[in-house]
């Protein structure tokens, strides 16, 4: 483990620094529209654009959440980096993406950065968690029940799929179930924002 650290805790700090780049703000400055997290769910993520301002810059959005951290997580993997070392450098990403500095640490929920990382590091799992996402939003119009129904599953998946990334995968779950404690506490409340 120790001849690894070297090399993997420069990465994951460039994944921090990847993760901080959200692609909310990009695309919503980029085509002038308001500052995602001063409406709807406030949230700088690609469900909070899709409900404010349409399917384009939602899902250009989701390509920048999901892509921005590949370019470090490669090099890792270029690199032999083991599958401890590669969920370190992706939990960079994530902690980015949640906790970005130059957004006095109001980031996403890393939904997204997560599927991103995954679809990378163990493609099965992402690609399964992305399925129920996409069918559970669109059942229940509700993108936070899918969001915790998948981080639920993935670590599951996982085991079967990419057993030798299950603990990575069960840390980026919990993540995930984390940021989305407000959520959960509106959904019992009856009132999280609907698709």
């Amino acid at each position: 483990m120790g001849q690894h650290l070297d090399v993997i805790l420069p990465l994951a700090a460039l994944g921090y620094l990847s993760g901080t780049w959200l692609g909310a703000m990009t695309v919503c400055r980029l085509s002038g529209l308001p500052d995602p997290r001063l409406t709807g769910s406030c949230n700088p993520g690609f469900s909070n654009v899709l409900r404010l301002h349409g399917v384009r810059p939602a899902f250009a959005t989701l390509g920048i959440d999901a892509a921005k951290g590949w370019p470090v997580l490669g090099l890792g993997m270029v690199l032999g980096m083991p599958p401890w070392g590669l969920g370190v450098i992706g939990l960079g990403v994530l902690l980015g993406h949640c906790y970005p500095a130059w957004y006095r640490f109001r980031g996403g929920k890393a939904v997204a950065s997560a599927f991103g990382v995954m679809l990378l590091l163990t493609p099965g799992v992402a690609l399964v968690s992305a399925v129920v996402w996409a069918l559970l939003a669109w059942r229940v119009h509700t993108a936070a029940v899918a969001s915790l129904a998948s981080a639920t599953l993935a670590p599951l998946v996982s085991l079967w799929l990419a057993p030798e990334f299950a603990v990575v995968v069960l840390i980026f779950a919990l993540l995930v179930l984390a940021r989305h404690a407000i959520n959960i506490g509106r959904l019992q409340r009856g009132e999280e924002p609907r698709l």
